[in-house]
Formats: C-alpha cells, structure tokens, sequence
C-alpha cells in the first residue's frame, strides 16, 4: 500500500484484483488486446459491467504510448478506466490516477513507454497485469 491510504484490503478485494490482473496480462499476451485495452477490458468486466465492450475501443490509440512511445498505454488505459468507473467523483478519479502514476514510478522509475520498454525488456505483458491489479485494488479500497 502507499502513502496513499492505508486501509487494508480484504480478501474479497484482493481476490478480485488478482482477478483482474491474471485477465488483463493473458488478454496482452493473447494478442488480442494491447495494454491499455487490456488494462480497460479486464477492469470494466469486474466495475462496470453494463459498459459496453466496445467502450475498449476508446483506448485503441494507446499502445504503445500512443504510437510516440511516451505515456504507458496500460497506465493510459487505467486512468480511462477509473473515469468511466468513478464517472463524477473528479476527487476521487484524481487522487487515484495520482496514486497509480506514483505508484507506477516505484515499481518503473519512470512511465514513459519507450524507456520501459529499453529497461525492463519483455515487461509489457506482465506490467499490463499489475497496472490493471492496481486499478482494482484502488477501486476495491476507496
């Protein structure tokens, strides 16, 4: 946990991000989906279910750090993501997209896709896993 918010998770809440996490890294190694899509798809089938599938089209543009290798397109995909399973709470989706990207530095030392990409060779599927873990812990937490 960071800094954060210190709450414990239960282990319903664990459960379910591992869940997600599982789901989200055999969608990337698939190839069916790239990271952000997998981040997206894995998180709206356990949160918001009534979305449609097709919303995952919405983050098709960032993989790869949207084609420039810039942002992680599974940290892009997240912060998607928590707007669409927070929908008003802006506090809320700020505080988390926050504690995602800080979060994400630790594990990383940056989010720049291309510079992950150099230092953590062959990281992509697995990190795709943890961003979407994440994601559900924090919405499982708030």
């Amino acid at each position: 946990m960071s800094w954060f918010n210190k709450k414990e998770l239960s282990t319903e809440a664990l459960n379910v991000a591992e869940q997600c996490r599982q789901e989200a890294e055999a969608l990337y190694r698939s190839g069916s989906h790239h990271c952000a899509e997998a981040v997206l798809e894995s998180i709206r089938k356990k949160f918001t279910p009534e979305l449609p599938e097709s919303m995952v089209q919405l983050v098709s543009g960032f993989g790869g750090g949207s084609g420039s290798g810039c942002l992680c397109g599974a940290v892009s995909g997240g912060t998607v993501v928590l707007g669409l399973a927070l929908k008003d709470d802006k506090k809320g989706i700020t505080r988390m997209t926050k504690e995602l990207h800080v979060w994400f530095k630790e594990k990383y030392g940056v989010t720049c896709c291309k510079t992950i990409r150099q230092t953590h060779k062959g990281a992509c599927p697995i990190l795709t896993g943890q961003v979407a873990g994440k994601i559900a812990e924090l919405l499982e937490n708030r």
